[in-house]
């Protein structure tokens, strides 16, 4: 059977005869993005795997979710603007025809002391992790059906206030508030709305600029002393995104080992 090709030119798994449900996952070409979809896949999910720059990985995430048998296509989308994402929603409608669920895992950040932090940096990155996370859950709020999920991501440091992490910190706490109150704006829709806090996760985006030292102090941290991985973090999306996690609803899960 050929292999459709996507809206952007990648390459997609086999369409199959049934009407699997469809989730879209921005950032999902690194990290715990990545791994969300393999995980979604591995349930069925046709998947629209949303990315920021590097086509490269883009087309590997496409293709670990063929290879679990997933329908799946990548989507060029700066998050934080509102045309692009609302283009990548209506790619997965015009190829699958609708959309259950939407995780936005995509972000960034940026450490250092709130006396220090250049405010074109703070610009940058509040123009990702908060106007990005509006924009996503405003196309999501219009577009997901009945029984669907919205899981957007927040960080455990919000509660931890770890020094460094000001600037961070304070966009994943409006992420919370956001989430919080559009499960409440989707009362009647069948919709939830949660957001998934991790700890300290080995991602690169995480590990980047950190010192063996730094790294085994943080993995210390949590009862069960390691680091989370990005499976372990997918694996809660995947509840919450599930039938089996549908009434978890407006909350902020802080899936970080129990570090309190």
């Amino acid at each position: 059977m050929p292999i459709p090709s996507s809206p952007d030119g990648l390459a997609a798994g086999a369409r199959s005869t049934g009407s699997p449900r469809v989730a879209i996952v921005t950032g999902g070409s690194r990290g715990i993005g990545r791994r969300t979809v393999g995980r979604l896949a591995a349930d069925g999910y046709a998947v629209v795997v949303g990315y920021g720059g590097n086509r490269d990985e883009a087309e590997t995430a496409v293709k670990e979710a063929a290879d679990a048998g997933a329908q799946a296509f990548a989507v060029r989308a700066d998050v934080a603007d509102e045309h692009a994402v609302a283009a990548l929603f209506d790619a997965a409608e015009a190829e699958f025809g609708g959309v259950d669920v939407v995780v936005h895992a995509a972000g960034r950040a940026h450490l250092a002391p709130i006396a220090d932090l250049d405010l074109a940096v703070l610009d940058d990155l509040y123009r990702t992790n908060v106007r990005g996370t509006f924009v996503v859950v405003q196309q999501a709020a219009r577009r997901v059906r009945p029984g669907g999920a919205i899981v957007t991501f927040s960080t455990s440091v919000v509660g931890l206030a770890f020094p460094n992490y000001g600037a961070y910190s304070a966009s994943k706490g409006a992420v919370e508030a956001l989430t919080l109150i559009l499960a409440r704006e989707l009362r009647g829709r069948d919709v939830t709305a949660n957001a998934v806090a991790p700890g300290p996760t080995a991602t690169d985006m995480f590990l980047d600029g950190k010192d063996e030292e730094t790294v085994a102090r943080l993995a210390a941290q949590p009862p069960l002393e390691r680091l989370a991985t990005p499976s372990d973090i997918a694996e809660v999306v995947a509840f919450l995104a599930s039938p089996a996690g549908h009434w978890i609803n407006g909350q902020v899960v802080r899936a970080n080992g129990g570090i309190i």
